[in-house]
C-alpha cells in the first residue's frame, strides 16, 4: 500500500515534470528530502513511480533527468465505425453525475456520500478478517453466498406485515451492484423491443440499463408523493407493458417517498394487470427521518422484484447488492446472472457480510443519518438564500440530493458550463428525463464533501443564474 506522503511528493514531481524540458534534471535526493520534509525512502518510492509511468529515467553517477517524450502518431480508428456500423440503441448522455471533478471544485453534482460518511473504520476491520479466514476465498455459488443472501432476507423480512409470507434466502440473487441487476431485470423480464413504465423524472442509471437491453421506456409522471395510480393504470393498458420501475423510497433525483396508502395503490394497480413492479431501493440506508417500509414487504404473490444496494452505504470499493424475486421471474434473472457475470467476488460479498453484520454497524447508521440531516438542513437553507429564485417542490425525508426547478426560460446546460468555470460541478437535471424534460432543473448533492462550501458553491449558481435572468 502507497503512503499518502509519496503520493503527494509523486503528484508534485509531475506536475514539475509536465512543464520541464526533455532532459531536464531533477533535484537530488537530498534536496528533495529537505523540501518536502520526508524520509529518503518516500523520495526513493516517488522516483519509481515516475520511473514505472515512463516520465524519468536515472543514469547512475550523474542523475535523474525528465524523459524525451517521443513523437506519438495519432491512432485512426476509423475503420471501426464502418464495421460496427450504427448502434442499434443510443443511450441517453449520463456522465455528468460520474464526472470526476477538479480537486479545487465545489462539487454538487455527485450521486456518492462523501467518504467521511463511510463506514471506513468497520471496512478496514472487515477486509483485514476476510483475509485471516477461508470464506473470502472459495468460489460463491451464482446466486450469493448463502449468509449474505440470509441477511438480505431476513431485514426485508422484519418488516413484512402479519399475514404476508416473508422473503427466503432463496429468493435472493446476490449482485456486483444493482446496475446490473437492473440490466438483468430488463433482459430477462420485459426483453428487447417491448415496454416498461418509468415515473418521469426518474433514475439515470435506469435509463441507460433499458437502453442497453433494447427496451422501449415510457414515462409516467411522477410527483411528492409518486406516480398517480389512474395514470399508471392508463399507461399499462396503452402499452400492454408488463413491468413499472421505480423507487419508492427517495427517488433520484426528486426525493419523492411514497406513502403507504399510495404504495398499495401501486401494487393493486401492478396485480390487476398482471405485471411486475420493478422497485430499486438504492436508499434503504439513507433516511433521515422516519423509518423505511420497502413495497417489497407487502408482496408475496412475486409481482415486486426488489433491489438493495450497499454500494453507496458502505463503499463504493464494495460493489455489492441483491435482487429478490420469486418463481420463474427469480429463476430466468438468476440465468441471466450467469451469462452475465458467473458468480460476485466472494472476497467483496465476505466483507460486506462483516461489515452490515458487525455490532457497529447501527450505531455506524445513526451517525450518518444524523450528519445527513445536517447536511441537508445546511443546503436547503443556502439554496433558499443564495439562489431565491429556484423552487424545491419538496424537502426530502432521506436520500442524498435536492431536486431544485429553475426559473423558466434557463438555459440549464449553459448554466453548468458557467458554473464549472467559476468551479462549481452541479448535473443538469435533463439527464433523468425519459423524454423532453418538464422544465429546467438541477440537482445538487447534500452528501458530498466539505459542507462548509455549500454557501459558496450555491452562491455562485445563483450568480450564474442571475446572469442569465437579467
Amino acid at each position: 500500500m502507497v503512503d499518502d506522503s509519496t503520493v503527494t511528493v509523486a503528484d508534485s514531481l509531475r506536475a514539475w515534470v509536465a512543464t520541464a524540458s526533455p532532459g531536464s534534471r531533477l533535484p537530488s535526493n537530498r534536496e528533495l528530502v529537505a523540501r518536502f520534509g520526508v524520509s529518503p525512502v518516500t523520495v526513493q518510492k516517488a522516483f519509481r513511480r515516475l520511473t514505472t509511468a515512463g516520465l524519468i529515467e536515472t543514469r547512475p553517477g550523474v542523475g535523474t533527468f525528465v524523459r524525451a517524450r517521443p513523437a506519438v502518431r495519432p491512432a485512426d480508428y476509423g475503420w471501426q465505425t464502418a464495421a460496427l456500423r450504427a448502434p442499434h440503441t443510443r443511450p441517453p448522455a449520463v456522465s455528468a453525475p460520474m464526472r470526476s471533478a477538479d480537486p479545487d471544485a465545489i462539487a454538487l453534482h455527485s450521486g456518492y456520500p462523501a467518504r467521511d460518511l463511510l463506514p471506513e473504520r468497520l471496512l478496514r476491520n472487515a477486509f483485514a478478517r476476510v483475509g485471516r479466514s477461508e470464506s473470502g476465498w472459495t468460489r460463491s455459488s451464482v446466486a450469493g453466498d448463502p449468509d449474505l443472501r440470509s441477511w438480505f432476507a431476513g431485514e426485508l423480512a422484519a418488516v413484512t406485515p402479519a399475514g404476508t409470507t416473508p422473503p427466503a434466502a432463496r429468493d435472493v440473487v446476490v449482485l456486483p451492484g444493482t446496475q446490473s441487476g437492473l440490466s438483468s431485470v430488463f433482459r430477462a423480464l420485459v426483453g428487447s423491443g417491448h415496454p416498461v413504465l418509468v415515473e418521469s423524472p426518474t433514475y439515470w442509471g435506469a435509463l441507460l440499463a433499458a437502453a442497453q437491453a433494447g427496451v422501449d421506456v415510457v414515462p409516467v409522471r411522477g410527483g411528492p408523493d409518486g406516480p398517480d395510480p389512474a395514470d399508471l393504470a392508463r399507461a399499462f393498458t396503452e402499452t400492454g407493458a408488463r413491468a413499472f420501475y421505480a423507487q419508492p423510497t427517495f427517488a433520484n433525483p426528486t426525493g419523492a417517498r411514497w406513502s403507504a396508502e399510495r404504495a398499495d395503490q401501486v401494487l393493486d394497480v401492478v396485480r390487476a394487470h398482471d405485471a411486475f413492479l420493478v422497485e430499486d431501493d438504492w436508499a434503504h440506508d439513507f433516511t433521515v427521518e422516519g423509518e423505511v417500509s420497502p413495497v417489497a414487504a407487502r408482496d408475496d404473490a412475486g409481482h415486486v422484484v426488489y433491489l438493495r444496494s450497499l454500494t453507496k452505504s458502505v463503499s463504493p470499493a464494495v460493489r455489492v447488492g441483491a435482487l429478490v424475486a420469486r418463481g420463474p421471474a427469480r429463476e430466468r434473472i438468476l440465468t441471466d446472472r450467469l451469462a452475465e457475470s458467473v458468480y460476485v467476488s466472494a472476497v467483496l460479498q465476505a466483507v460486506a457480510l462483516e461489515v452490515v453484520t458487525a455490532p457497529g454497524w447501527r450505531t455506524h447508521l445513526r451517525t450518518m443519518r444524523g450528519n445527513l440531516r445536517a447536511r441537508r438542513d445546511l443546503m436547503v437553507e443556502e439554496l433558499q438564500r443564495r439562489v431565491p429564485s429556484a423552487h424545491l417542490a419538496l424537502v426530502p425525508a432521506g436520500g442524498l440530493n435536492l431536486w431544485a426547478r429553475l426559473p423558466e426560460g434557463t438555459d440549464v446546460q449553459r448554466l453548468v458550463r458557467e458554473c464549472e468555470a467559476e468551479g462549481v460541478v452541479v448535473a443538469a437535471g435533463d439527464e433523468w428525463f425519459p423524454a423532453e424534460p418538464s422544465g429546467p432543473f438541477v440537482r445538487v448533492n447534500y452528501s458530498g464533501p466539505e459542507p462548509e462550501r455549500f454557501g459558496e458553491g450555491l452562491a455562485i449558481l445563483g450568480r450564474v443564474l442571475a446572469r442569465q435572468e437579467g
